[in-house]
């Protein structure tokens, strides 16, 4: 699938071959098994680090040990729904102003046993101020949403066959 950006929103899909349960894990608690390391913004990455309940964090851990937290979990209902503020700016960087934070929702229903269709819909991105309608064509562009999304199925697929297989 691609992402679509339309007025203040990106919105990008991805079907998983894996349960909803296991889709939903791997996404939040196993982001650091799929979020591409080229997608920082922040150098030295070792660990990102998604805390699995409302009011959690999402941020990334430095080898120094330096915690950047870039996100702050809004809704957690596992295995269905997660939502998270983005605390990005235009310029990509961490955004401390809450005011000028979007949102991103990811929602997960079951096609079947073992197929997970995943939605994603970035929202809110006026409120980044300035240069917003930039932010919002980087992360709707092939190698925004649509490019983790797709990462993230990869792995999420290949971890349920390494469970079916007894190496998970």
């Amino acid at each position: 699938m691609t992402a679509e950006a339309a007025g203040t929103s990106v919105r990008a899909s991805v079907t998983v071959d894996a349960p909803i349960a296991h889709a939903f894990s791997v996404f939040t608690e196993g982001i650091g098994n799929w979020w591409p390391s080229s997608h920082h913004i922040v150098d030295g990455v070792v660990e990102m680090v998604f805390e699995a309940r409302v009011g959690g964090r999402v941020y990334d851990r430095l080898a120094d040990g330096t915690e950047s937290r870039w996100a702050r979990v809004l809704v957690y209902d596992p295995p269905y729904r997660v939502v998270f503020s983005w605390d990005i700016s235009s310029q990509f960087q961490i955004e401390t102003d809450l005011d000028k934070t979007s949102e991103v929702e990811v929602t997960f229903v079951a096609e079947a046993p073992d197929r997970t269709r995943v939605v994603l819909e970035h929202s809110k991105l006026d409120r980044h101020g300035e240069g917003w309608e930039h932010h919002r064509d980087e992360v709707g562009a092939r190698d925004g949403w649509q490019l983790l999304l797709d990462e993230f199925a990869k792995v999420a697929a290949a971890s349920v066959r390494c469970l079916r297989c007894g190496h998970g």
